[in-house]
């Protein structure tokens, strides 16, 4: 629990003129991440991410989550590498299946997810590591590609999979360095999602990322429920069992705590309604 991650996401709601200001006041609080979004229709993750870095000193940017169809491996890989080259070790980009009616809309949907996911990762992270790649998979083809500027050895950002069915999980601990957990999974999906890992042969250092959503004082409450009521259902659950962190600063600060205990390296927090700086300075204080 020392060594948990504290982090918060930009909204994909907010306007991305706000991030660099946003970014600027996070750093200032303490916090170790900042999380940007890439769905379809909001925001680029890759721009936002470069916003992001270049408007902070020390902060480590996740992005959260490139969609494995939407995204060229060879050029996902070239747009990590110059970030990592320019900010080194302040970059862990998350990759996803996407969300399957998002791909449908733009003709981008694989015959097999699973296939591109894996075969996505598997070139994504050995472009970084510098080699000359070749995939011959059921979804990709790639020839003898290799990046002229790989980012350092010791600076090759983290790679790791945003997934959330049980096949998904066995695969990130098979093709990526850690697991990127949806809002609304609590403890008992962590163990879950930590199990499917090693069982995919993911090992110790195989790390554990969960978003969850925030909710402090009277004022969140409202956004807070109406937040964990459509994500149950987009998990398929009741909202009772939808894990989130609100109530007082106190309360919200014991979830965090929870999800560490069960296996999270890096909590990173969703803050709902209005004033999220407020709130999250309020969670921070508690913890």
């Amino acid at each position: 629990m020392t060594d948990l991650r504290i982090g918060v996401m930009y909204d994909r709601s907010w306007d991305p003129a706000g991030l660099p200001a946003f970014a600027r006041e996070v750093e200032a609080l303490g916090v170790d991440d900042l999380w940007v979004v890439e769905d379809l229709g909001w925001n680029g993750g890759i721009s936002a991410a470069a916003v992001a870095l270049g408007a902070t000193q020390r902060l480590r940017v996740g992005l959260g989550i490139a969609p494995a169809p939407l995204r060229s491996p060879a050029l996902l890989a070239m747009e990590i590498a110059t970030l990592a080259r320019v900010f080194p070790g302040r970059l862990v980009a998350g990759v996803g299946h996407g969300v399957r009616e998002w791909m449908q809309q733009v003709g981008v949907a694989p015959r097999s997810p699973l296939a591109l996911l894996e075969e996505t990762l598997t070139a994504v992270r050995g472009l970084l590591r510098g080699e000359k790649v070749t995939v011959e998979g059921r979804e990709l083809s790639i020839s003898g590609v290799e990046l002229v500027h790989p980012p350092e050895p010791d600076a090759v950002p983290s790679v790791i999979a945003g997934v959330v069915s049980p096949k998904s999980l066995v695969l990130a601990g098979r093709a990526a360095e850690g697991t990127l957990v949806a809002e609304g999974h609590g403890p008992g999906d962590l163990r879950a999602a930590r199990a499917a890992a090693e069982h995919g042969g993911g090992g110790a250092d195989h790390t554990l990322t969960v978003f969850t959503f925030l909710g402090v004082g009277k004022a969140a409450g409202p956004a807070l429920r109406e937040a964990v009521a459509g994500h149950a259902q987009w998990l398929g659950r009741d909202a009772a069992d939808t894990f989130a962190a609100g109530g007082t600063p106190k309360d919200a600060a014991a979830a965090v705590h929870a999800l560490g205990a069960a296996g999270a390296q890096t909590v990173v927090l969703r803050a709902c309604g209005p004033e999220p700086l407020a709130q999250l300075r309020a969670v921070l204080e508690a913890l």
